[in-house]
């Protein structure tokens, strides 16, 4: 049985991908950066595989559909 996937957050996900903070969000609303899920009420992460898949070939990340 597969581990199930983490959830990261920000700062996980900047010091993983060298990105700032507003480049993460910028490339997010161009489609171009896995986007954020909601855990809680005021919580947010980032499934840890989408972001690693991200770093591996950054050009060719595209949204699962």
């Amino acid at each position: 049985m597969p581990e199930p996937d983490r959830i990261i957050r920000l700062r996980t996900v900047l010091d993983r991908t060298g990105l700032s903070r507003s480049t993460v969000y910028r490339k997010i609303a161009e489609g171009t950066f896995p986007a954020q899920i909601k855990v809680s009420i005021n919580g947010a992460g980032w499934r840890e595989s989408d972001v690693s898949r991200w770093v591996d070939d950054p050009v060719a990340w595209r949204r699962e559909r």
